[in-house]
Formats: structure tokens, C-alpha cells, sequence
């Protein structure tokens, strides 16, 4: 009688259970959220890039004070001839927008009534982008400075850019207090604010590749036809 041998070689060359590799596939999607939520922590950035470039106009993304604040700022110091503040609430007036500065200086009301504009389109940050684009053209701009907070310029910029590529825009991120903190990454409130922009970011970014993607396509076909005299 044989006695029962344990095939090594068998059990080393059988197949991965379903929940096997299930797990595996988690773990690698997981290693891969982690390591692109990395580097978009790590692209936020920390300075403005170009403080004194002059520009045509101002868009301020509304979302706090500390925008509006520099939004007027940057107009005061004449670094563009307009300024439009861009996703304000319907029934929100310009006063109304002055009394949420709080400590930050008021500004002067001649420019006020000569070169601030209320935006009330806007519902997203795509929706900000296309009411941008619209005022632009009514003013015939060509280049803007575009002020929202650091955790939001990387996404505005991939929105603003996908909307108006023939338009020069200057990021001039500003940096609310949580962003200034070294250790945002044991705060849950900064924590969940990041990751939650995070795949905002990847939506835009999907969003972005399918329109190249279709551009892409568009313009072969235009070639294609023309090419065979259609």
C-alpha cells in the first residue's frame, strides 16, 4: 500500500483563490490612491509664483475672506483693470461680500464702483471657469490672475486651462489657516478636506483626457475628409 504524499510542487503551481486575488487587487489600488495622494499633498504650493506679474483682469473663486481680501488687494495695487468674483450666491450683494472681511482692509469704494463685477453663475469650479471665459471675452481680456485657496489652485488651473487655453493665467493661490499648519496630516477637518479635493482633482483629470481624447478624434476625422475630398 503507497502511503499518501504531500505535493508540494502541486499546491505551489494551483491557482489564487477569488478572494485571494481580490485582495491583492485592492491592496495595489489602494498602494495607488495613497502614493497619488502624495504627490498631489505634495504639489500644493506654498508661495505665490509671480506676485507682481501685471495682467488683464482678477478672478477671485468665492469660498472666504481670505480670497476676496487678496483679490482686492492685488487690484488695489494695480497689478490688473478689473476684477470678477466668480460663484457668488444669488441674493449676495457686493456690501454683503465688504462684511465678510472682517480685519481685512476695506476697499476704497471708486474702485468698487469702476472695476468690481459679481458673478452668479457659477456652481462649480468648472461652472467658474466657463462664466470666467465669458466675462473675458465681453471685456476683451486675454490674461488673468486667478486667486483661490492652495489646496484648490491645482484643479482650478487644470478646469481654467481646459476651458480657455488660448488665455494666459497666472495662479496667485492664497493660504487659509488650516494650510499653514505643519501637521495637517493628523488634523481629520484639513485631512478630509484634502482628500475630498483629491478626487475632485482625479474627476477634472478624467474629464480633461476624455476631451483631448475627443478633440483627438475630431481632428483625424477632419484630416480623414479631407484627405478624400469630402
Amino acid at each position: 500500500m503507497r502511503s499518501a504524499r504531500i505535493s508540494f510542487r502541486d499546491q505551489r503551481h494551483a491557482p489564487a483563490s477569488l478572494g485571494r486575488r481580490l485582495f491583492h487587487a485592492a491592496l495595489a489600488l489602494l498602494v495607488l490612491w495613497l502614493g497619488g495622494f502624495l504627490a498631489f499633498a505634495a504639489a500644493i504650493p506654498a508661495t505665490v509664483p509671480e506676485p507682481e506679474r501685471p495682467v488683464d483682469a482678477i478672478v477671485v473663486l468665492t469660498g472666504g475672506d481670505v480670497r476676496l481680501a487678496e483679490g482686492f488687494a492685488l487690484l488695489d495695487r494695480g497689478l490688473a483693470r478689473k476684477l470678477l468674483i466668480s460663484g457668488v450666491s444669488a441674493g449676495v450683494d457686493l456690501p454683503a461680500l465688504i462684511d465678510t472681511l472682517d480685519g481685512n482692509p476695506r476697499p476704497d469704494q471708486a474702485l468698487l464702483d469702476c472695476c468690481v463685477t459679481l458673478g452668479y453663475d457659477a456652481r462649480s469650479t468648472e461652472g467658474n471657469a466657463r462664466e470666467s471665459l465669458r466675462w473675458l471675452t465681453d471685456n476683451n481680456f486675454a490674461s488673468l490672475r486667478l486667486v483661490t485657496a492652495s489646496y484648490h489652485i491645482n484643479r482650478s488651473l487644470l478646469e481654467f486651462r481646459r476651458v480657455m487655453p488660448g488665455v494666459t493665467i497666472v495662479p496667485n493661490p492664497v493660504f487659509p489657516r488650516q494650510m499653514q499648519d505643519p501637521y495637517w496630516f493628523v488634523r481629520p477637518h484639513t485631512l478630509i478636506l484634502l482628500v475630498n479635493e483629491y478626487h475632485k482633482y482625479l474627476a477634472a483629470a478624467a474629464r480633461a483626457r476624455v476631451g483631448d481624447a475627443g478633440n483627438a478624434a475630431a481632428g483625424l476625422a477632419t484630416r480623414l475628409a479631407a484627405a478624400v475630398g469630402l
